[in-house]
């Protein structure tokens, strides 16, 4: 199974840097990586003192474009806190105050986001990886009290929220007056047999889709990308070694080295489909 499950893995990778020919002509282009924990690269098992211990997609994506990656993710993020520092948070905050981000700002990551695309006219591509923190926030306050923090918004709510949040994102994005392609990159399932994961996991990728669709997001699903890979094991993205192991008997929610990569495969191969020669450095002038 091992070996199947790394052949996949292979082909899937060599699949998406075929199309990425060795002379990049997209150098010296800027490309904004903004999100959460798994485009952040974040392991519970590295030393948080040191934010190069993490390597994201975005760095993968960036070595494939040939491009200058500029990593503004911070993990634990959801898309209150991303507007505002008042926002609805999960963790970002609390790691922010104690250890350091890719790209040190004292702003929200939305008005870092727009600073920087205001500043750098030459970005060709932003990907954005939000929303799984909305959902494990309310988990948490629910199991505080059915009244506590966010938890009254009901699921129906909370995705409401993030549809709304999103749509401001997109917006903002595009109101600096950037063309280029944004790649909204999504999540995967812990297990794909689990119909509850799975139904979360498709909504929020639904959402995004719906948020972005006005503004021209593509969309990377992270979701197909892991699903052959998982299917070896039974669904099991954890078996599939798609899950940072924590022991023998459970994983963590964050993508191991073979996870990662197969975001960084989805966002290359959206990039090179976005124009009509289906290559990814070409399209980056295409879509100015």
């Amino acid at each position: 199974m091992r070996v199947r499950l790394l052949a996949i893995l292979s082909a899937v990778t060599l699949f998406a840097l075929a199309a990425v020919p060795a002379s990049a002509a997209s150098e010296g282009h800027d490309y904004l990586a903004l999100g959460d924990s798994v485009p952040f690269g974040f392991s519970p098992l590295l030393n948080t003192n040191d934010a190069s211990n993490f390597v994201g997609y975005p760095e993968i994506v960036a070595q494939g474009l040939d491009i200058k990656d500029v990593n503004a993710t911070c993990p634990g993020e959801a898309t209150g806190g991303f507007l505002s520092l008042t926002g609805t948070d999960n963790v970002c905050r609390p790691y922010r105050a104690t250890s350091p981000l890719h790209v040190q700002y004292n702003t929200s990551q939305m008005a870092f986001a727009l600073r920087y695309l205001n500043g750098h006219r030459d970005t060709r591509l932003v990907t954005l990886t939000i929303g799984a923190n909305d959902l494990f926030r309310w988990q948490k306050d629910c199991a505080v009290d059915s009244t506590f923090g966010t938890c009254p918004l009901g699921l129906s709510g909370v995705f409401a929220t993030m549809q709304a949040n999103l749509t401001t994102i997109f917006s903002n994005i595009r109101a600096t007056g950037y063309t280029g392609l944004i790649v909204a990159v999504t999540y995967y399932a812990l297990n794909y047999k689990d119909q509850v994961g799975v139904f979360l996991t498709l909504a929020g990728q639904s959402i995004t889709a719906a948020a972005g669709s006005p503004f021209g997001v593509k969309i990377a699903s992270g979701f197909n990308a892991w699903a052959p890979a998982a299917a070896l094991a039974n669904g099991d993205s954890c078996a599939a070694c798609l899950l940072i192991r924590l022991s023998a008997t459970k994983c963590d929610v964050h993508p191991t080295q073979p996870g990662r990569d197969l975001h960084a495969a989805a966002v290359l191969n959206t990039v090179a489909a976005s124009g009509p020669a289906h290559d990814a450095i070409e399209c980056l002038d295409v879509n100015r």
